[in-house]
């Protein structure tokens, strides 16, 4: 029996005209195209090779700010100027850019703009594990090709620093620190002689202008696998620091919330404020070890308690509002994220918590029904 061909012809010309699927985390360049293109055209002030804009417009997309044209660019990045300022002048310069803090303070996520920034393209990405290996830094094979006519430059597979190098681009490394330490090395000739030496060809990839590499490690993984002297020296480092004060962690954790909860179609964010709060008095106390009165010393828990951790926590929550609640973010939405996130290790953490909770938390005005929350999880 013949069967006719026409309606699986059908379906495939349907899918083939379908509208490409929508990303569910559009890369930095996509998410925030507008900003970027307005941003390019109106700056005047000059540009390093093969960047898109000026060191002091990728400044301003991290920052933001208002163009005289009246274009608001929302603000990536929250925290000192200076900060900024000197990352972006590293990457104008021909020294690589180390960014480094407690896990949480928004490494990647500055990466990935300060690459969109600058190059267009934030996917020139190595992502650092224990088993990173190094052709994930300098380049593998097509082991097709290669048994088939040998080496060659058509067999050759460049890594994500090789394409860098050779477009004039940025290239980003994540969690450098979790990389082996003879992997990291492979990154000192490319840094300082700004070769990518490809012996079975006996051929070099060597780095155009505009060529620069951002990489990210967190304070708590020294000893992990150490950068060695040598290539710790060609980095310029960059310390990204916690929110200085509870109004800037709340305005980013309700900032960046909002991002997602729009992705989502979750509630928006201004009715949750005050559960928003919440969380960051309690992550900040926690982690400081101190009230924010400064009355009461605490214990700190093993967790770090980040700024990533709270909008983690307070997305969670708008989903549990939307999905089994009605709509308003309240404390038993929130109160279970951050038993998660507190009490990482279940014997000291736990002790830890109740602690807080009877001390602090109960004897506190206006968060009763905070408490009680807490108190309902945590049995």
């Amino acid at each position: 029996m013949t069967v006719s061909a026409e309606p699986i012809n059908a379906q495939a010309s349907e899918k083939q005209t379908a509208e490409p699927p929508e990303a569910l985390r559009p890369h930095a360049e996509d998410a925030f195209a507008d900003e970027l293109a307005a941003l390019a055209a109106q700056d005047d002030r000059p540009r390093p090779v093969r960047w898109k804009m000026s060191p002091w417009a990728v400044a301003t997309y991290l920052l933001g700010g208002i163009l005289p044209d009246g274009t608001v660019i929302t603000p990536k990045y929250v925290g000192p100027r200076r900060i900024v300022e000197v990352a972006v002048t590293t990457l104008a310069t021909d020294r690589a850019l180390l960014l480094l803090g407690v896990p949480g303070t928004a490494k990647t996520w500055v990466s990935e703009h300060l690459a969109a920034a600058v190059s267009g393209d934030s996917t020139l990405l190595v992502q650092g594990t224990a088993g990173t290996p190094e052709e994930a830094i300098r380049y593998g094979w097509n082991y097709a090709q290669l048994l088939a006519n040998g080496p060659s430059r058509d067999a050759l597979v460049p890594s994500p620093v090789m394409r860098a190098m050779a477009e004039g681009m940025t290239a980003r490394v994540e969690e450098l620190t979790r990389i082996p330490a003879d992997v990291q090395d492979s990154l000192i000739t490319i840094l300082s002689e700004k070769t990518l030496p490809v012996p079975e060809l006996g051929q070099e990839v060597q780095a155009v202008r505009g060529f620069n590499l951002i990489a990210t490690a967190n304070d708590r993984d020294r000893g992990v696998n150490d950068l060695s002297s040598a290539l710790r020296r060609r980095f310029n480092t960059v310390v990204l620091p916690l929110p200085e004060s509870a109004d800037a962690e709340v305005d980013i954790v309700a900032r960046r919330v909002d991002q997602i909860g729009r992705s989502l179609d979750l509630p928006a964010v201004p009715e949750g404020v005050d559960e928003i709060r919440r969380v960051v008095t309690v992550f900040r106390e926690l982690r400081d070890g101190i009230t924010a009165d400064g009355r009461t010393k605490l214990k700190s828990p093993s967790g770090t308690l980040s700024t990533a951790e709270a909008i983690s926590v307070v997305t969670n929550g708008l989903a549990l509002a939307a999905h089994f609640g009605d709509g308003l973010l309240r404390p038993s939405d929130v109160a279970a994220g951050i038993l998660g996130a507190v009490v990482r290790d279940p014997a000291a953490d736990r002790v830890i918590w109740q602690e807080y909770l009877e001390a602090v938390v109960r004897e506190r005005d206006g968060w009763k029904d905070f408490y009680r929350a807490c108190r309902e999880v945590s049995a």
